[in-house]
């Protein structure tokens, strides 16, 4: 409640409607922070979310003031709120935020990885396949990467990153931003994904290192040069590629087909 500001308590209590995520969780909210709500609450929510921001656009160019409020969380970032924002832009709606906590960048300020550059992935996929190719795609990425995850799929999540990261990748788990129960983990991928096998609760946040580059693969060109330099030492061709393939961590195949041009 400490983190509530003076314009967001003074937003609740003038506004003409309140469209909430949790209309539940939102009069216990203003409850808490001895907010009299006098205008109309709605619901407004993902499965929603389409129809209602027609609605409350309708309000906003009949002259009403509409605060839009999600359970743990900026709305728009991961949350409803982008297609009302969408809607009143092109409308020519004026829209304001009321910043509070943020999970993203109070993650990142924790976690103790590079923060100069940063990127949000929102939630990886929930399928294996969609989640795998997805963070293929980000095998690359220099910049610091941050996502959200429910805490039952942690523990998969960081197993597929693992994967495609390398499990030596620094991380951390941040759990409960803000809150009572607040709880940092950091570790390498491998680690926190053998942590992440028990049972995680609360609402999580993680922060990924990005690629350096000792992360990067090694080019095929170099691999080539040092079989070939083993081998001007006096080491058997066949013995200099799985050495190298080996230190390299590719398939000796691999490695034996550029070798010999294949």
């Amino acid at each position: 409640m400490g983190d509530a500001s003076p314009r967001l308590r003074e937003a609740l209590a003038k506004a003409d409607v309140i469209a909430a995520e949790d209309t539940r969780r939102f009069r216990r909210l203003a409850s808490d922070l001895e907010v009299t709500v006098t205008g109309r609450v709605v619901s407004y929510y993902d499965a929603n979310e389409a129809g209602r921001a027609k609605e409350l656009l309708e309000a906003l160019l009949a002259g009403q003031t509409v605060v839009v409020i999600t359970d743990a969380g900026m709305p728009g970032v991961s949350d409803p709120g982008y297609r009302l924002t969408h809607l009143a832009v092109e409308a020519g709606v004026p829209v304001t935020a009321l910043p509070g906590p943020s999970a993203v960048t109070t993650a990142l300020a924790v976690s103790g990885l590079p923060s100069d550059r940063f990127c949000f992935e929102g939630f990886p996929p929930r399928k294996s396949g969609e989640r795998a190719r997805r963070l293929a795609a980000l095998a690359g990425e220099e910049r610091t990467m941050v996502f959200f995850e429910a805490p039952h799929r942690v523990g998969a999540a960081l197993e597929a990153m693992a994967e495609a990261f390398g499990a030596d990748r620094r991380a951390a788990v941040c759990r409960e931003l803000t809150k009572t129960y607040e709880e940092v983990r950091r570790g390498t991928l491998a680690e926190l994904a053998e942590w992440a096998a028990g049972e995680v609760r609360g609402e999580i946040t993680l922060v990924i290192a990005g690629r350096t580059v000792a992360d990067a693969p090694p080019v095929m060109e170099d691999l080539v040069g040092e079989v070939a330099r083993l081998e001007e030492s006096g080491v058997p061709r066949k013995q200099a590629i799985v050495d190298v393939a080996k230190s390299a961590g590719i398939p000796k195949r691999e490695l034996y087909n550029a070798v010999h041009g294949s």
